[in-house]
């Protein structure tokens, strides 16, 4: 059976991906995550996908970023020892951290579709929104996982492909709101 190939992030309402918990991409209403009222359950997606993650992807920079906190982050120790794929023309394996369990860097869209093709279990991309819009371009991505903030950032990366293209039908698997205006939205592509 082929692996599923799963988006997960936190969204804004317009749609925006990028610097949830930061600064990192430079628009001034990074960290937008933070400033929205924590009520537990609405993150409780994050903890579901740990029972379902054999593996994570990143793109280059969502490495990178996520490499310099992840390993170390007791909140993200179930995701120390699994496998990453790191999508990326430049990353050198003398890049790569250690003490983060295997990682393997793929050098293009027909290296993630020969890794989905592969036995195996889901493999989760977290950030990255560049490479996912190319995965879901070629068609690879099967589902997406969000969590949708209730707010309007006007600047910022998108995670869909503004591109004259092919519809894609999604399926909602399962949604969810909660106190804080978060919504759940976990949707498969129709194939």
């Amino acid at each position: 059976m082929a692996r599923e190939l799963v988006y997960t992030g936190f969204m804004s309402l317009d749609g925006v991906v990028d610097s949830p918990g930061g600064k990192a991409e430079g628009h001034r209403s990074g960290g937008w995550v933070a400033r929205t009222p924590f009520v537990p359950e609405a993150y409780s997606l994050k903890a579901e996908e740990l029972t379902e993650t054999t593996a994570l992807m990143f793109g280059r920079r969502s490495y990178d970023a996520f490499a310099a906190f992840w390993p170390g982050s007791e909140d993200h120790a179930a995701y120390r020892d699994l496998p990453k794929y790191v999508v990326s023309s430049t990353l050198t394996d003398d890049e790569l951290v250690d003490g983060w369990g295997p990682i393997t860097v793929l050098r293009s869209v027909e290296d993630v579709a020969a890794l989905k093709r592969e036995e195996g279990g889901a493999i989760f991309i977290h950030g990255s929104a560049e490479l996912a819009r190319r995965l879901a371009e070629a068609d690879l991505i099967d589902r997406y996982n969000l969590l949708i903030f209730p707010v309007l950032l006007g600047a910022g990366k998108g995670l869909f492909s503004r591109e004259d293209m092919d519809k894609r039908n999604l399926r909602l698997r399962d949604s969810a709101t909660y106190s804080n205006g978060v919504a759940k939205l976990v949707y498969d592509v129709e194939r």
